[in-house]
């Protein structure tokens, strides 16, 4: 019998940040979706149908056997084959920062679906900062690898992100920004370490 992990208990913040953004009953894409752990969250909590998108072969094994609907690809390949507004939410939980092209992902999950939701760590978080005018690159639980084995090559702090949204065309409808499971609200690119956003295309004024 294949063991069904449930990851609805006990609630991870950074998932519960998620899942309010989403209507029950929705379609969803969820990029990078490692071993579906946040699809099975959002299946549990409020009750979506959709896939996930991941390249590891481990990951995709555990998408499996936890009942999850996952197409292995590559996300740099773009997201051709998925219709434009084929989903009603599209999801990159903690991966823009490992993206090589991120413009072109941020257009394809607009694209594909009418709501965009991204998440990444900050790196203007303090501590973050505080480590590079210390000489090196930061270390910390949403940033864990050495500068040398790091998959993280595009990292951001918010006010590089909303920068890049409206150089994009990318209206943001909604942030949340996060230290553990507090939800940062005063001077959040200083004291925030996880930033949440909720995104539509620009509508184009007649």
């Amino acid at each position: 019998m294949t063991e069904i992990i449930n990851h609805s208990i006990p609630s991870r913040p950074d998932f519960a940040a998620i899942a309010a953004w989403i209507r029950p009953g929705a379609k969803v894409l969820d990029l990078g979706c490692g071993d579906g752990s946040l699809l099975r969250y959002l299946q549990d909590t409020r009750n979506i149908s959709g896939y996930g998108v991941e390249i590891d072969d481990n990951n995709i094994l555990s998408c499996f056997k936890n009942r999850i609907n996952v197409i292995q690809s590559d996300l740099e390949s773009g997201l051709s084959s998925f219709e434009s507004g084929s989903f009603d939410y599209v999801i990159l939980s903690q991966t823009l920062q490992a993206m090589k092209h991120t413009e072109g992902i941020i257009m394809e999950m607009l694209r594909v679906g009418k709501e965009g939701i991204l998440s990444f760590p900050n790196f203007g978080y303090w501590k973050n900062r505080k480590q590079v005018i210390s000489g090196h690159m930061p270390i910390s639980e949403t940033l864990p690898y050495q500068w040398y084995d790091t998959p993280n090559i595009h990292l951001c702090t918010l006010d590089d992100f909303e920068a890049l949204c409206h150089q994009q065309g990318a209206h943001i409808l909604e942030r949340i920004v996060m230290n553990g499971k507090r939800r940062v609200r005063l001077l959040p690119n200083l004291m925030g370490v996880l930033a949440f956003y909720r995104l539509e295309q620009r509508k184009v004024m007649d």
